[in-house]
């Protein structure tokens, strides 16, 4: 692995009982993050990140990926997806941002689950322990309101100055009980409100 990564963690969050009501069919999410070294940091203002983006991000894709689809068990549990990074106070959110929105990063894990959703994301700059959150979404429809789901979880000693924390999210499922409709339940509303 070319980025210097100091640890992986996996974290497993089973949901079920949501508002004083259980559910036959708990929902399962997992974060994988790594924890690595920033490769811009204390070089000043670099101009070009591309270069470690082309050499280091598809790599990094490829095992935070299979770990992911080894945590849930089996890239056809996913139902909802996302990503997150965090860079240090040393850092830049573009140093964040620049590991987590190329298509030599995503791309693993969107055809990993076949995916026809982009990727939700966060990215931010934060110390250790900050909380990390990982926006999610239905990996094939957008507007499917109840798979908007985030994970929250943090690491108690990262990001250092000099790291970036980079994370997938993935739920086997949406919300417990999800009563708001979708998307396009509200375009329909909208237009026939507007043609009266």
């Amino acid at each position: 692995m070319s980025f210097e990564i100091r640890k992986i963690v996996s974290y497993v969050e089973e949901t079920l009982i949501e508002g004083g009501k259980a559910t036959d069919k708990p929902v399962t999410m997992v974060g994988l993050a790594v924890v690595m070294k920033n490769p811009w940091s204390g070089r000043g203002f670099v101009e070009d990140l591309r270069t470690e983006i082309k050499a280091n991000c598809s790599e990094l894709g490829a095992l935070m990926v299979q770990r992911l689809v080894d945590a849930i068990g089996g890239a056809e549990k996913i139902e909802a997806y996302g990503k997150a990074a965090v860079v240090g106070a040393d850092g830049e959110i573009e140093h964040a941002s620049a590991v987590i929105h190329n298509l030599r990063f995503g791309n693993h894990y969107r055809q990993a689950v076949n995916a026809k959703s982009y990727l939700s994301f966060t990215n931010k700059r934060g110390g250790p322990g900050t909380s990390i959150q990982i926006p999610m979404m239905h990996k094939d429809d957008e507007g499917a309101r109840s798979h908007y789901v985030t994970l929250e979880m943090q690491i108690e000693d990262a990001p250092r100055a000099d790291e970036i924390v980079v994370v997938l999210g993935a739920s086997d499922g949406g919300r417990l009980h999800p009563r708001i409709g979708n998307r396009y339940i509200d375009l329909e509303e909208l237009a026939a409100e507007q043609a009266q």
